[in-house]
């Protein structure tokens, strides 16, 4: 057989006719593929993510559910100055880019201020240092009350006229007045003072003594 005809027919429209079918098969998998995972993952499509901040919660899901987006309560807080169950913040914030059924998390305002127990500072920190612990809380503080006792020493908490001890829960809207030492004690209180002399009396420990006479 000559090279000739051997490529002939290696070269034959038959041949040929399922080489290019491979081919054209192979190339609808790669734009099936493509377009295939555009479709699947949206690609392209994006949602801009309303502002929702400032707005009653169910406004807000209307809202969110209309755009095609999920909305989900993360956290809470507490504004005083807005009402319950208003959108304090929101993520992703407004104007970001999304895909259709992304989740919106928001944070919501709670309908009474929230409470927390008052930590050990009584009797066991001075005026620097219950201040800080405290105010890390939350919690507003008036001027303190001075009291008898060692300086800046904390001897008690007021909320409201009333003694609070620890553990006990407090809004952090109510603020407390620390009772702490003023450095001076009471001078009225009495001191007894005995003279050492006399003392010896009282006890017996005196020496006879004999009277001589010449």
């Amino acid at each position: 057989m000559k090279a000739k005809d051997f490529f002939g027919k290696f070269c034959s429209k038959f041949l040929l006719g399922h080489l290019l079918a491979m081919l054209l098969v192979v190339i609808a998998l790669v734009i099936g593929v493509k377009y295939g995972l555009d479709w699947y993952t949206h690609h392209g499509e994006g949602i801009e993510v309303a502002k929702v901040e400032g707005m009653l919660y169910k406004n807000a899901y209307s809202l969110m559910t209309e755009d095609g987006l999920n909305i989900v309560v993360s956290d809470s807080g507490y504004n005083k100055q807005l009402p319950a169950d208003c959108i304090l913040s929101q993520n992703p914030g407004p104007g970001t880019k999304v895909k259709s059924g992304h989740t919106i998390y928001v944070t919501v305002n709670s309908p009474s201020s929230p409470s927390f127990a008052i930590p050990d500072v009584v009797d066991n920190s001075s005026y620097r240092e219950a201040e800080a612990k405290l105010m890390a809380l939350g919690f507003k503080l008036l001027p303190p009350k001075l009291v008898e006792g060692e300086k800046d020493w904390v001897y008690g908490i007021l909320c409201r006229g009333r003694r609070v001890s620890t553990g006990d829960h407090v809004s952090i809207e109510s603020p407390l007045t620390l009772m702490i030492g003023s450095g001076t004690y009471d001078s009225d209180e009495e001191i007894d003072y005995i003279e050492p002399e006399y003392q010896l009396m009282l006890n017996g420990d005196v020496d006879d003594f004999e009277e001589v006479t010449e």
